[in-house]
């Protein structure tokens, strides 16, 4: 399969290659780094959402979910397109800066970029104001995939675009039934489970003036 965009990615890859040897090192570390960057975002959202309300801690505790969901979707999604990589299909390009991965591990769409946009949109809807932070994240983590030389600027367009997609359905859907469990663990005699989901705004606003 071609979506003809060979041209741009050996225009991508040369001008990595002519960078600094510090940004190609910087770009390959973020490749893989940025994954565990949102995985502590998740734990950031997943904490501060133990005050908030029920529906509030019910989608911080999807987001993961739902990320992870869209994660084996592009498992299979993959499987079914079996694009061999960019750094062994297009002629006349320079060696990746990363590893190329081998034969079966297909291109499109790009994981990296799939968990990056659904992180993105997950936690933006945990939290509006985090899409100034997620947004810009997610489109680097996209596009160092490329720089690196491991995809297409096609897989990870399509990457994000799936993610996103995939991870704000599954929220959508799974809002109702985890807010339902959540007030059942909020309530439950098991004080690690209610440490799990934590008091919510009311019960930890009456402690404190108990305290008082």
């Amino acid at each position: 399969m071609n979506f003809e965009d060979d041209e741009l990615y050996r225009d991508i890859t040369g001008f990595a290659h002519d960078t600094p040897t510090w940004v190609q090192h910087t770009a390959e570390v973020w490749t893989e780094a940025g994954i565990l960057l949102f995985g502590a975002l998740f734990v950031v959202a997943w904490w501060r959402s133990r005050s908030d309300s029920t529906r509030a801690f019910a989608i911080a505790a999807l987001a993961p979910v739902a990320t992870a969901l869209a994660y084996v979707g592009s498992e299979l999604v993959k499987s079914v397109f079996a694009q061999e990589r960019p750094c062994r299909a297009v002629t006349g390009a320079v060696p990746s800066l990363a590893e190329c991965p081998p034969t079966g591990d297909w291109s499109l769409p790009s994981n990296h970029a799939t968990i990056a946009g659904a992180s993105a949109v997950t936690l933006a809807l945990v939290r509006r104001a985090l899409v100034w932070l997620t947004a810009p994240l997610a489109l680097l983590m996209a596009f160092s995939r490329v720089f690196v030389g491991v995809h297409y600027p096609h897989d990870v367009v399509a990457g994000l675009l799936f993610g996103a997609l995939v991870a704000a359905v599954a929220v959508r859907l799974g809002t109702r039934p985890a807010t339902r469990l959540a007030e059942a663990m909020r309530t439950s005699s098991s004080p690690a489970v209610r440490w799990l989901t934590g008091e919510g705004p009311r019960t930890a606003y009456a402690a404190s003036h108990r305290r008082r």
